[in-house]
């Protein structure tokens, strides 16, 4: 399997998510700037840490590259809920939509490439060692803490060791800044700032899209 179809049908929407009744291959809403819809997954495992995926080498958009656990886009038709099907098809979870939390909306614009992000994230029962990453997808997951994450995020330190899974098994990894999908308006930053309050149980804004 690809790692992504360039014939797979995305609504096209407005720049607020909502969908324009009509929709296009991705080739052609990646190419010709179409704003569509997209999910973004925090995982968050029975340990308290996150999981973050490496991307694999053959996506379209920053390939080889570490992000969210789960991103994917919403197809044609299709819900957020249903959308959460990206979870089992990239690293083995599956999550229904009323296991979920909201962070809230995010609006990216890179280029051509124009999404509206459903932001959530959830608490796996699974252990990280039971996740199964699909290979054409996901080069690797990692299992770190979110505070230390956020350090990095925030220059406070150099690296970061985690625990790492492939089609190998179970190791460890270092991870730099540099081996992050770039985030110049700190919307990774954000998101882990909402899942470090969560995790304290503290309330937290959810992430707004601005006018």
């Amino acid at each position: 399997m690809a790692a992504q179809d360039p014939d797979e049908l995305f609504d096209v929407c407005d720049r607020d998510g909502t969908p324009l009744g009509w929709c296009r291959p991705r080739r052609d809403v990646h190419r010709d700037g179409d704003w569509h819809r997209a999910l973004h997954l925090w995982v968050i495992l029975p340990t308290g840490r996150v999981v973050l995926q490496r991307r694999s080498v053959a996506k379209d958009t920053h390939p080889g590259l570490v992000d969210v656990s789960v991103a994917g886009h919403l197809r044609a038709g299709e819900d957020v809920a249903e959308a959460l099907r990206e979870s089992e098809e990239e690293i083995g979870l599956v999550v229904r939509a009323d296991e979920t939390f909201a962070l809230g909306m995010h609006r990216v614009e890179r280029g051509t490439d124009r999404e509206v992000h459903t932001v959530l994230g959830v608490h796996a029962t699974a252990e990280f060692a039971s996740l199964r990453p699909d290979a054409d997808e996901v080069a690797a997951l990692y299992a770190a803490d979110v505070d230390a994450v956020l350090e990095l995020e925030h220059g406070r330190r150099d690296a970061l060791f985690v625990e790492a899974l492939d089609t190998l098994g179970v190791g460890v990894a270092t991870l730099h800044r540099d081996d992050f999908v770039p985030d110049p308006a700190g919307y990774r930053a954000a998101c882990l700032e909402r899942l470090a309050a969560h995790l304290r149980g503290a309330p937290f804004e959810r992430l707004a899209l601005a006018p």
